[in-house]
């Protein structure tokens, strides 16, 4: 065994060493048949970003969920993986309930939403981050990181929706929040109003600079910082 001591994790404790960004944007995805895989991944709404095919033994395929930053591509050789042998894929929505009925609406079969039995991990169902006990429903407290629900492409490879609403402490720099899509932003905006309705009974008055409340209570949730009271 080696007593060589190891390097630590924090990238703050080497301040010699150039930071080197590095974006995770493909994942993929093995299946048996591609032009049925194409076809369900379209049916989705992602969109088609390439499709090469040498004609002879290559062909690559590679689709971007809507606001997402990181692709799928699958196709003929592209990897040794068995077909189906993918899962625990979680797509982030803000939405659970809206991203489960727009999959319903493409007629894509889908559970339930469902949370997990307090961290049973030894249960019967599939296993995800937060069990094998699948309780039907969203978390009852409506909390970021506990509700889901999940679909499997042809072959199999498992998918899941988690909603997150707000992140956890020191997940997202405050200095660069961003939001995937319009419905993203919109989502926050209808959370931001209704906790300036409640912000708003506690002081008795209307408050007219509602505008830099509501950037600054967006701001805190995505973080998961301390909200404005």
């Amino acid at each position: 065994m080696s007593t060589k001591p190891l390097r630590a994790n924090d990238p703050t404790s080497d301040a010699g060493v150039a930071r080197v960004d590095m974006k995770f944007e493909i994942v993929v995805i093995p299946v048996s048949d591609v032009d049925r895989a194409k076809e369900f991944y379209g049916r989705l709404g992602w969109r088609l970003d390439a499709d090469y095919d040498n004609g002879k033994d290559f062909r690559v395929i590679q689709f971007t969920p809507p606001g997402s930053g990181c692709s799928i591509i699958f196709g003929k050789n592209v990897t040794p993986a068995a077909p189906g042998s993918a899962q625990g894929l979680y797509l982030i929505v803000s939405d659970i309930q809206a991203a489960r009925k727009a999959l319903l609406d493409r007629g894509v079969e889908i559970t339930e939403v469902f949370h997990d039995s307090g961290g049973v991990y030894a249960g019967t169902d599939e296993p995800y981050l937060f069990g094998r006990v699948r309780v039907s429903g969203p978390d009852a407290e409506h909390r970021s990181y506990r509700s889901f629900t999940s679909f499997r492409d042809p072959d199999g490879n498992g998918w899941l929706f988690q909603e997150i609403t707000t992140r956890l402490p020191g997940r997202i720099d405050p200095a660069t929040t961003a939001f995937a899509s319009a419905n993203d932003l919109a989502s926050a905006f209808r959370r931001a109003e209704a906790a300036h309705g409640q912000h708003e009974k506690r002081t008795g008055q209307r408050d007219a600079n509602w505008p830099d409340w509501y950037a600054a209570y967006m701001v805190a949730e995505q973080a998961g910082g301390e909200l404005p009271q």
